[in-house]
């Protein structure tokens, strides 16, 4: 094999770094396979610790050693895919091919054992400690044997009973054989409210697309039963609930009653105080329980626009602008965010009387099955997708030809749109938005251009669009909105913007070469809030992975004003400034910036002994790096410090692994300093 397409060392160990501490640092585990995820991270901790140990002692690594890494590169991003699929996949999909899944970690753990294989252990400049720990996951990763869990096997079977009891009988009772094991089953796999079933299904309706081109159709038969008994099980179990909390309502003769009797306008006043100005109609200036977009790009509560068209009027009350037509388009991400709002605040979601229809149909058909429900909400779902598809192309038609008002409204409106889930930010793309919100970012209006790039912000979450933002050529408006925006929130997300674009790697390289990118953040980082310092300092986290990037930011003054930040406990950003501090060591310039500070080293000590978990990380990481090669000066000013010896020999015993395994490393190389100078005299 050829070595010319290798990553250079320093890249190749930067980027497996990186991405084992993504897999490390995964916290919450999928309700699948749970074992095989754990195991999975702990192996690659291991290894974490030995490409930290690796990059420490910058020394040459011999060929074998860079086809080994390589390897183990490429078998580390596929543990994080796997492993993102485990989480952010179906449960129960994944719990039908847990065997599948299972093998697939299996081989990437034989993989490692024969990347390990490779590995030339006496040649590395490492300690005993991780060439130990190093020997041992060789020899456990050979060894290794397939692992399925026997409860996961369980819930499987328990699942396919399901289903089957469920087609033999749905033409008998239109019911499930036993309640109570449907919703225990469910239960299991992680589904126990309601949002957990309906997220299930967009999981599982996401999935039948995936597997309509490969997956075959009785793949996707399967995928549709799973979702057809997650929607009627739904229905059953929180329609049962509702009539539980009926009964207690009466009980304590809390009257329904009266409650539809009362108007609609003066009992919400009497019940909701505070609502956010977004949150209210126009019109009435109540909250919006059914928000509705009409053609002028304006949203107001269904009630109120349908009484006003109802009247005769055929313009919009706000703007004065005749309605091209009478149509009522939906606005689900408002509707969904006033919900949210609602159920925060203990404030009862109160039906109008003017959409009444529902509820006719709902008395009127009472005695329906559960399993027409159930396709009712199928629907439904289809119903909301294709109303979100028509709301975007109908705002993007207003961000194109509209007024500057209307820009300014519809650009809001993507801004909701865009934060309440990946399809709704592919179809907003998919609208052709993205163009016309990059342009818009030039606007003189100060609330156009913060609603335009926090859009741009909440789109690029779905990693397609931040391929589609790039091509836009949004990088350079961006930086305009990060440097002269007039509101500091346009600011601040105009740095989270960045930061989510540079989640792409080759995103970093083009992003930090950008002459005035790093610039602006660390003006952003010393003059914006706690959240903009925030905001910045993760996205110069996230570009200081190459090296190229982090000679950069030493020269934008970032170091100083970093160590500004460790004494502000106002700036609230004590972790990230850390972080990025270590990080910036990595480069010669960053070095020495970093060693011409004479407050540095006491607050160090100081962060050993009261710093947080990830701060003491960090501080051992600056303290280590900073008396190395050539840091005898530093390593004198640690010994003459009284407090700094007993904060190591703590953190060396109660520290975190990475923490100890520095300690002990930074207590042996003052241990020499003070044996050499004793030699000296």
């Amino acid at each position: 094999m050829a070595f010319s397409g290798f990553l250079p060392t320093g890249a190749l160990l930067d980027s497996l770094i990186h991405i084992s501490n993504e897999v490390s640092s995964m916290e919450k585990f999928p309700f699948v396979q749970v074992r095989n995820t754990s195991t999975m991270i702990r192996r690659t901790k291991l290894l974490l610790s030995l490409f930290e140990e690796i990059q420490e002692t910058n020394t040459k690594l011999p060929p074998s050693s860079i086809l080994c890494l390589t390897e183990l590169f490429s078998v580390i991003q596929r543990v994080k895919l796997i492993i993102q699929g485990c989480k952010d996949g179906s449960c129960l999909w994944n719990l039908m091919q847990t065997e599948c899944i299972s093998k697939q970690f299996y081989v990437l753990v034989k993989e490692m054992g024969r990347a390990l294989d490779i590995l030339p252990l006496s040649l590395l400049h490492i300690t005993t400690d991780i060439r130990e720990q190093v020997e041992l996951l060789h020899k456990q990763a050979k060894r290794a044997e397939l692992i399925i869990d026997n409860r996961e096997f369980q819930r499987r079977d328990d699942l396919l009973r399901l289903m089957a009891s469920n087609d033999e009988k749905n033409s008998k009772n239109k019911g499930f054989v036993d309640f109570d094991k449907v919703k225990d089953t469910l239960s299991n796999i992680g589904l126990r409210d309601p949002l957990d079933y309906e997220e299930e299904v967009s999981k599982l309706e996401a999935e039948a697309q995936r597997q309509a081109g490969t997956g075959g159709l009785i793949v996707v038969s399967n995928i549709n039963n799973l979702i057809y008994l997650v929607s009627r099980a739904k229905s059953l179990i929180f329609s049962s609930n509702e009539e539980t909390e009926k009964v207690k309502a009466s009980s304590v003769q809390y009257s329904l009653t009266a409650l539809r009797n009362f108007d609609l306008s003066s009992s919400s006043q009497m019940i909701v105080t505070n609502i956010p100005d977004e949150f209210r109609c126009p019109i009435s200036l109540d909250l919006m329980r059914d928000p509705v977009i009409v053609s002028s790009g304006h949203t107001y509560d269904r009630t109120s626009i349908a009484q006003w068209i109802n009247s005769g009027h055929h313009t919009c009350p706000k703007s004065g602008q005749r309605l091209i037509h009478m149509a009522l388009i939906p606005n689900y991400a408002l509707k969904s965010l006033v919900h949210q709002w609602c159920q925060e605040h203990s404030i009862p979601i109160i039906e109008h009387p003017s959409s009444s229809l529902s509820e006719l149909e709902r008395s009127s058909k009472g005695q329906r099955n559960s399993s027409e429900n159930a396709i009712d909400h199928l629907s439904a779902a289809k119903a909301a997708v294709d109303a979100v598809k028509m709301t975007a192309e109908f705002l993007v038609g207003k961000l194109a030809t509209g007024s500057p008002e209307i820009q300014r409204q519809a650009a809001y409106e993507l801004r909701l749109l865009a934060k309440t889930g990946m399809d709704n930010r592919r179809i907003i793309s998919e609208a052709g938005a993205i163009p016309f919100l990059v342009t818009l970012l030039s606007s003189q209006d100060p609330k156009i251009q913060e609603n335009a790039v926090t859009a741009l912000l909440n789109l690029s979450i779905f990693d397609n669009n931040k391929i589609l933002i790039m091509a836009a050529g949004a990088v350079e408006k961006i930086v305009d909105v990060l440097e002269l925006a007039k509101t500091m929130e346009a600011r601040e997300n105009a740095a989270a913007a960045i930061f989510s674009l540079s989640m792409i790697d080759n995103c970093k390289v083009s992003i930090g070469a950008h002459p005035r990118v790093i610039a602006g953040l660390v003006r952003l980082l010393r003059e914006g809030t706690s959240t903009g310092k925030r905001d910045a300092a993760t996205a110069l986290i996230n570009l200081a992975v190459y090296n190229i990037n982090k000679a950069s930011v030493v020269a934008a003054g970032a170091v100083s004003l970093l160590i500004d930040l460790l004494m502000d406990d106002k700036a609230g950003i004590t972790d990230d400034a850390l972080a990025l501090l270590a990080s910036l060591l990595g480069c010669h310039e960053g070095l020495e910036e970093v060693r011409k500070s004479r407050v540095l080293v006491p607050l160090l000590v100081d962060l050993l002994r009261f710093g947080s978990l990830k701060g003491k990380e960090n501080a051992i990481t600056l303290l280590l790096g900073l008396c190395k090669d050539g840091g005898e000066e530093i390593a004198g000013k640690l010994l003459m410090n009284p407090r700094s010896i007993p904060s190591l020999q703590s953190l060396a015993t109660d520290g975190s692994l990475r923490a100890r395994r520095k300690a002990d490393a930074l207590l042996r190389l003052l241990n020499r300093c003070c044996s050499h100078s004793h030699n000296t005299f």
